[in-house]
């Protein structure tokens, strides 16, 4: 099964475990955009639409910002066959206190649950989501909640590397097939390497 890496404002650079990922698995895609640094949401979503298009049943990881790119493309494209999503800390693109003017156009984010499986994975330090809006997105998404204490915004500045567990959740959105994992929370424990 294909794995498309959507990265968030900024992009994954060296070091990030998506670009990690990327090295590891000739199955893992990084689906570019034009800029970066400069969120275009209807150019981000047909960048991620014809990724899709050219892997259905993909299964889609996604990081920040990109977060609420997958739940645009799912109200926009619900014809699209997505093998599931792993949304790995969700910046919070309704409160302007917590993100860049420059992602404005991804607000309001959809709040509809999402029509394929997913886990979001969200952290109680995350400068960019406040905890309870990122279990509220696992709600409202249908998505299986994972809660990592003090993980920050689980990317290379708060330590994270390879992030194996992040792979596993990965693997059990794979064997999943279609099936919704049990909406649940589950408290985690930090694993940076």
């Amino acid at each position: 099964m294909t794995t498309l890496l959507l990265p968030g404002l900024g992009g994954s650079g060296p070091g990030h475990w998506q670009a990690l990922w990327r090295e590891a698995s000739p199955d893992a895609e990084l689906v570019e955009q034009d800029d970066w640094n400069a969120p275009d949401l209807d150019g981000w979503v047909a960048r991620v639409a014809a990724a899709v298009d050219r892997a259905p049943g993909a299964l889609i990881v996604a990081h920040s910002l990109a977060c609420a790119l997958v739940a645009h493309l799912a109200e926009r494209r619900p014809d699209l066959l997505i093998g599931g999503a792993l949304l790995v800390a969700p910046a919070d693109v309704d409160d302007q206190t917590r993100t860049p003017a420059s992602v404005v156009s991804f607000a309001p984010i959809p709040l509809e649950r999402l029509p394929f499986p997913s886990i979001v994975v969200g952290s109680s330090n995350d400068p960019t989501v406040s905890i309870g809006r990122a279990m509220l997105f696992a709600y409202a998404w249908g998505s299986r909640f994972v809660h990592l204490r003090d993980s920050g915004h689980i990317n290379v500045a708060s330590g994270f590397g390879r992030w194996p567990d992040g792979q596993r959740l990965a693997k059990q959105l794979r064997t999943t097939r279609g099936r919704r994992p049990e909406l649940r929370i589950v408290e985690g424990a930090r694993y940076p390497a």
